[in-house]
C-alpha cells in the first residue's frame, strides 16, 4: 500500500552556546540555583518551574494553605503574587499589613508548602484593581506617574520600604521580583526601581518584567517574560476572535503578544512597538508569566474558556521551547472590598465586576477545581518527571507548517529534542473555529543517528488531541523507539513504570527496536526488557494525579486531593471517596482507605423573591470609549429582582465547605449577606458558584440574591450558547434555573 509522504522535522542544535547571565549567577547570587540562557537549574539540573497566580488579598487567609494544597496537587511549582498598593495603604500612613494582607505569612506558608514565590511589586501592578493598584491618593498626586520624576519616585521608595519591612528577611526565600507591568517604553525607570527595591531591602535571584508589545526592557537587568491568551475581554464587544488570540493555538518560536495589554496601551494612548515580532534574547530562555489560566469578565465582552482552550495554549508553549510556564491567573479571588477594581469611572476602557475575580481559572474564586486543573495537571506532572531533559531539547518546527493562522488544514506540530531523544508535540484544537478531523498522519523525526517513523501505518488526528509522544526515551535500561501515548510520568522502582495516556480515538503503538506492538489501554502495565509501560485508557485522564511528596505517585480518582510534605492526603468527595493508588512493585492499582465521617449532601434552597425585576431595562447604560458601561449599584437596587435564599441548616457548617451553586440567566448578579454585597457576577452562561464560608454566611444570616435582566437588544458579547439563549427572548432574559447547596466531605488518609 502507498501511503502519503510522511509529515517531516528535522532536530535543530541550540543556535547560541549555553551561556550564564550576570542574573541569580554574579547578582543575587543563591546556592545551587542558576539561570541560564536556555533554563533554570537547581543543584546542577535543569528544571522548568510551572508559576501559578493567586493574589494573596484577594483570598481570605484562612484560606491561604488551602489554596497553595490545591495548586501543589495541580503541579504548580511556584506561587506568584501582585503586591497590591491600593490594598495596603489606602490613605498615606495608614500602611497595613495584617489579616489579609499579611504577606510575609503568606510567603512563609508558601515555603512551607514546598512552593517557591514571586512577588509582583509593581508599583503599578494592574490586574484589574482600581488605578492599576496605585491608592487614590497617589493616582491624584501631582506626579509623573511610571517614570522617574523624583516627586513620583519619593512615593515610591515610601512604598518599596514598607514591603521590605513587612517580608524581612523572607527575601532570602523569594525566587524572583517581578518591577512594574506592562511598561512599553522606559527601560531607564525599570533600572531605577529596581535599585530602589534593593536599597530598600529587597533581593532576589531574578528580577523579571513583563516583555509583550514589544517592551523595551533594560538589557541584562530583567527576565524577559511573555503570555498567551486565547481570547480576552479587553477588545470590543463586536470584535471577531482576534490574530493576538488565534496565534496561541499554533507552535512557533515568536513569543511576544501584541494584544496582551491592548486595553491598557488604549487608555493610555500608547500604541505597540511597530518593530516586528519579538523574541527572546540570547541572554535568556523563553519564559511566560501569562498564560491564561482563564479569563476575566468585562460587562461589555465576557469569554469563557474551556478547559481543551486553556490546555492547548500550555501545551504549544511547552512545544515551542518554554522554559518557565506562568499562568495568570491560577486562582481566582474576590477583591477585598468595594471600589477597588478597574472601571470606566477611573478611565479604564472596560468595566469589570465590582468584586468577583473568579477568571474562570484551573481554581475558581469558591475554591472549587475547574476542568482546566486536570488538563493542566497532567502536563504539569510531564515536566515535573521529564523537564531536567526536556530543558536540554530545543525546539523544532516542521518543514511544512500552517500559512497563517486562518489555515485549519495543515497540522500543528513540533519536536523538542536534544538530538537523541525527545518529544513529538500535537496539537489539533482551537476554540470558535471548529478544527476537522486530519486524516492520515505519519512523521519522520530526523535525529542525529538516524530517522524515527511513526506511527507503523496513518491515523486520523480527532479534533481536540493535545499528544506528547516519547521519541527514543530510555528508562530502566529499555528504549522506546516511540510510543503514540502521551507521557505523563515515570515512576520510580527496580523496574520503572513509565506512565502515559491514550490519545481519544488514536491507536496505542510502542516501538521498541524494530518491534511495533498494539497496546490496548487500561490499568496493567506491560513489560518491555527493564522497563513496565502502563498506558492509562483516555477517559481515566481527568483523574489522574501525580505526587511528588516522599516519593513520585500516581493515584486515579474523581475527587478532589490535596497533600502536604508528610504525606497526609486531604480528599475532597462530592460522593462516596474512592481513590485508588499504583503500586509499582505489584503492577496494579490498590484502593486506599478514606474514612468519611459524614455523608456528602446536596441539599435545595427555597427562594422566595422578594420584588419582580422592571418590567422593562435598558438596552444600554452608557458608553465609554465606544464601549457599553456596566450599571451601577444604584440602578441594581432599582431595577434587579430580588430573591431571598433561605438555606438549609448545613449550608452554615464551615466543616462541610458548603457552596452555593446558582443557575440562572441575565445579566449583572449579586450576592448580599445581611445587606452586605459579598461577590458578583456578569452572566456568561456559567454555574455560578459561592463558598458560604469565606462570604461570611451564618447562621440565621439573611441571603439575598439580586438580578438584573439582560434586554434582548443589549450590545453586550457573551458566548454563543449564553447568545442563543439571548436571541431566543423578544424583551429581555431573567430566569433563575435553580439554586442548590452542595456539601463535600473534607477527609484524611496516610499515603502508603
Amino acid at each position: 500500500m502507498l501511503w502519503p509522504e510522511p509529515l517531516s522535522v528535522r532536530h535543530q542544535a541550540w543556535a547560541t552556546p549555553l551561556r550564564r547571565p550576570r542574573m541569580s549567577n554574579d547578582e543575587d547570587a543563591r546556592p545551587g540555583l542558576s539561570l541560564t540562557n536556555r533554563y533554570l537549574s537547581r543543584d546542577g539540573v535543569p528544571v522548568i518551574p510551572v508559576s501559578g497566580e493567586l493574589h494573596y488579598s484577594r483570598v481570605p487567609r484562612e484560606r491561604w494553605a488551602e489554596r497553595l494544597r490545591q495548586m501543589k496537587a495541580g503541579g504548580v511549582t511556584v506561587v506568584a503574587s501582585y503586591v497590591f498598593w491600593l490594598h495596603h495603604v489606602p490613605a498615606p500612613g495608614r500602611a497595613r499589613f495584617d489579616g489579609d494582607l499579611d504577606v510575609a505569612a503568606f510567603v512563609d506558608l508558601a515555603v512551607e508548602t514546598g512552593l517557591d514565590v514571586v512577588l509582583r511589586i509593581g508599583p503599578w501592578c494592574h490586574g484589574e484593581a482600581r488605578n492599576g493598584g496605585f491608592p487614590d491618593w497617589v493616582q491624584h498626586a501631582p506626579v509623573r506617574h511610571r517614570t522617574d520624576d523624583p516627586a513620583y519616585l519619593a512615593l515610591v521608595t515610601e512604598w518599596f520600604g514598607q514591603i521590605a519591612g513587612a517580608v524581612g528577611d523572607r527575601f532570602g526565600r523569594v525566587l524572583g521580583i517581578q518591577l512594574e507591568n506592562e511598561l512599553y517604553d522606559q527601560p531607564q525607570h525599570l533600572v531605577t526601581l529596581k535599585r530602589l527595591a534593593r536599597e530598600a531591602g529587597m533581593s532576589a535571584p531574578l528580577w523579571t518584567a513583563t516583555a509583550w508589545g514589544g517592551a523595551d526592557l533594560p538589557a541584562g537587568e530583567v527576565l524577559p517574560l511573555y503570555g498567551g491568551y486565547g481570547d480576552g475581554f479587553w477588545v470590543d464587544a463586536d470584535a471577531p476572535w482576534d490574530p493576538t488570540f488565534r496565534d496561541h493555538y499554533f507552535f512557533s518560536h515568536v513569543w511576544d503578544d501584541p494584544g496582551i495589554g491592548a486595553d491598557v496601551r488604549r487608555a493610555q494612548a500608547i500604541e505597540a512597538s511597530s518593530g516586528g515580532p519579538r523574541t527572546p534574547s540570547e541572554e535568556f530562555p523563553p519564559a511566560t508569566c501569562e498564560l491564561g489560566g482563564g479569563m476575566a469578565t468585562a460587562y461589555h465582552r465576557r469569554p469563557r474558556p474551556a478547559a481543551l482552550d486553556v490546555a492547548a495554549i500550555a501545551h504549544c508553549k511547552i512545544g515551542n521551547g518554554s522554559a518557565w510556564q506562568g499562568y495568570y491567573m491560577y486562582a481566582g479571588g474576590t477583591n477585598p472590598g468595594p471600589d477597588l477594581h478597574e472601571s470606566h469611572a477611573t478611565g479604564y476602557p472596560n468595566d469589570i465586576a465590582r468584586l468577583g475575580y473568579d477568571f474562570h481559572a484551573p481554581i475558581g474564586e469558591a475554591g472549587t477545581l475547574a476542568p482546566s486543573h486536570a488538563e493542566l495537571r497532567r502536563q504539569h506532572a510531564f515536566l515535573s518527571a521529564f523537564g531536567h531533559r526536556l530543558a536540554e531539547m530545543p525546539s523544532s518546527l516542521p518543514d511544512q507548517r500552517p500559512a497563517d493562522v486562518e489555515d485549519v488544514t495543515a497540522l500543528r506540530w513540533a519536536l523538542r529534542s536534544d538530538g537523541e531523544s525527545g518529544f513529538l508535540f500535537l496539537s489539533w484544537h482551537q476554540p470558535h473555529v471548529p478544527l476537522p478531523t486530519y486524516r492520515g498522519a505519519r512523521f519522520r523525526v530526523a535525529l542525529d543517528h538516524g530517522d524515527v517513523e511513526l506511527p507503523s501505518k496513518p491515523v486520523d488526528i480527532p479534533p481536540g488531541t493535545l499528544a506528547r509522544w516519547p521519541l527514543q526515551l530510555t528508562a530502566g535500561g529499555t528504549t522506546i523507539t516511540y510510543a503514540t501515548a502521551s507521557a505523563i510520568t515515570l515512576l520510580p522502582g527496580d523496574v520503572p513504570t513509565l506512565v502515559l495516556v491514550a490519545e481519544p480515538g488514536i491507536e496505542v503503538e510502542i516501538a521498541v527496536s524494530e518491534t511495533v506492538q498494539t497496546v490496548t489501554p487500561g490499568l496493567t502495565p506491560v513489560r518491555f526488557g527493564g522497563l513496565d509501560v502502563l498506558v492509562l485508557p483516555a477517559e481515566t485522564a481527568a483523574s489522574v494525579w501525580v505526587t511528588e511528596d516522599g516519593g513520585r505517585r500516581l493515584l486515579l480518582t474523581d475527587d478532589e486531593l490535596q497533600w502536604d510534605a508528610s504525606g497526609t492526603l486531604t480528599v475532597k468527595a462530592s460522593k462516596t471517596a474512592e481513590v485508588r493508588l499504583y503500586d509499582p512493585t505489584a503492577g496494579a492499582f490498590a484502593t486506599l482507605t478514606v474514612p468519611q465521617s459524614t455523608a456528602p449532601v446536596r441539599g435545595p434552597v427555597t427562594v422566595e423573591r422578594l420584588r419582580p425585576a422592571a418590567p422593562t431595562v435598558p438596552v444600554s447604560y452608557g458608553k465609554h470609549d465606544g464601549r457599553p458601561s456596566a450599571p451601577g449599584p444604584e440602578t441594581l437596587d432599582e431595577l434587579a429582582a430580588v430573591y431571598r435564599l433561605h438555606l438549609p441548616e448545613f449550608a452554615a457548617d464551615p466543616g462541610r465547605d458548603p457552596l452555593l451553586h446558582i443557575t440562572w440567566a441575565g445579566d449583572v448578579g449579586e450576592l448580599r449577606i445581611d445587606g452586605r454585597p459579598v461577590t458578583d457576577r456578569y452572566w456568561d452562561g456559567a454555574v455560578w458558584t459561592v463558598n458560604l464560608t469565606d462570604a461570611g454566611y451564618r447562621p440565621g444570616a439573611q441571603v439575598t440574591l439580586h438580578l438584573l435582566p439582560l434586554a434582548a437588544g443589549s450590545p453586550v458579547s457573551v458566548p454563543a450558547e449564553a447568545r442563543a439563549r439571548l436571541a431566543a427572548t423578544d424583551t429581555q432574559l431573567l430566569t433563575l434555573d435553580s439554586v442548590e447547596v452542595v456539601a463535600r466531605t473534607v477527609s484524611t488518609a496516610a499515603i502508603p
